[in-house]
């Protein structure tokens, strides 16, 4: 026989199916926001960059990291080392990405990385890498903003060198030019000091060795403030060819065979390439599919080293204001929501 409830019954139901209800409702918005995970990154694997000592991988690196954190939700991270130990670490596991592969430098380490499946190459970061020897433009041109005249308007080639060598006369031993090499212990060092010799221009110019990366660099700037004449070795990308105006002097076409015995004629191209652990295509996906896409020009890269070098050598900051710098170039390389996200993040960026 049905009997007529307390109403403290009804109370008590009416706040267990509320509390049921909030319950629900909790659980419903954690889903949300594990669904949300391309902006939170919750329960998705840190993605870990090899990040070697030059400038410009560091840059590159984080202007995907950045992409990748802000528009994928993914956690990351940099794994600061050389390039085989990197190359190593990429193999097995422990990094799963590098912007840069200068493949010529690690040609048989690389390849026995590829073949044995567990490295996998995406494509080009940007087009081949160039080096060789340089002239200040204003030598050939002038530059007359700066009152300079051309000091030597004929000068193309290494072949045209022997007529000019006064014009850079050695300050130590003037009976010759000066041509500044790179630093002792550089392979390169040895090849421009055969070039020298195969060319006949050891007649006409001191071999200069640079006693570092920075003397090399500090010398071209020198001559550049004051408007002098200046020949050596150089490559890019660096902040110097972002920052000045330089011209390389033409040499034979590249030849093997040539190269191997004499170098007497211009340097071999150089890939430089975007590379993965190959399980992040299983892992990630997306983020590979994005990473197919990413390419860049050497005059962006110059660019962003010579913004680098006047803001305290901060890659971040220069991976910043690439992304800030070319956005309609960057917004190629991903879906529009992604794009959106990386936006926002951008604009929260002082």
């Amino acid at each position: 026989m049905w009997k007529k409830k307390n109403p403290r019954y009804f109370r008590h139901r009416f706040i267990t199916l509320t509390s049921l209800l909030l319950i629900v409702i909790l659980l419903a918005a954690g889903c949300g926001a594990s669904g949300n995970q391309s902006t939170t990154g919750e329960n998705k694997p840190e993605i870990v960059f090899g990040d070697f000592s030059w400038d410009s991988v560091q840059i590159h690196n984080r202007i995907a990291a950045f992409i990748i954190e802000h528009g994928y939700g993914y956690p990351v991270n940099y794994m600061f080392g050389e390039t085989i130990p990197i190359l190593q670490g990429l193999e097995k596991g422990s990094v799963d990405v590098t912007m840069e592969i200068w493949v010529d430098n690690v040609r048989e380490a690389y390849q026995k990385a590829l073949d044995s499946g567990a490295v996998k190459e995406l494509g080009t970061n940007f087009p081949d890498a160039p080096q060789g020897w340089y002239v200040p433009t204003y030598v050939i041109k002038g530059d007359p903003a700066r009152g300079i005249k051309p000091l030597a308007p004929e000068l193309k080639s290494v072949e045209d060198l022997p007529r000019y060598w006064e014009l850079f006369k050695d300050p130590e031993q003037p009976e010759k030019g000066r041509f500044y090499n790179s630093p002792p212990g550089w392979v390169v060092t040895d090849i421009n000091t055969q070039k020298l010799k195969t060319y006949g221009l050891d007649r006409y110019f001191n071999n200069f060795i640079t006693g570092s990366d920075t003397a090399l660099a500090t010398s071209i700037v020198t001559a550049y403030e004051q408007g002098k004449p200046w020949l050596g070795y150089y490559w890019e990308p660096t902040w110097i060819m972002g920052k000045l105006d330089m011209t390389m002097l033409e040499e034979p076409p590249y030849s093997y065979e040539r190269w191997n015995s004499d170098r007497g004629c211009a340097f071999p191209s150089c890939r430089v390439t975007v590379a993965i652990n190959s399980s992040l295509e299983k892992t990630a996906p997306e983020v590979v599919e994005f990473l197919k896409n990413y390419r860049t020009t050497l005059e962006q890269t110059n660019e962003a080293l010579a913004y680098m070098h006047d803001h305290g050598d901060d890659a971040k900051a220069a991976a910043i204001w690439f992304l800030k710098q070319y956005p309609e170039h960057w917004k190629q390389w991903v879906p529009q929501d992604v794009a959106d996200r990386v936006s926002r993040a951008l604009n929260e960026v002082k």
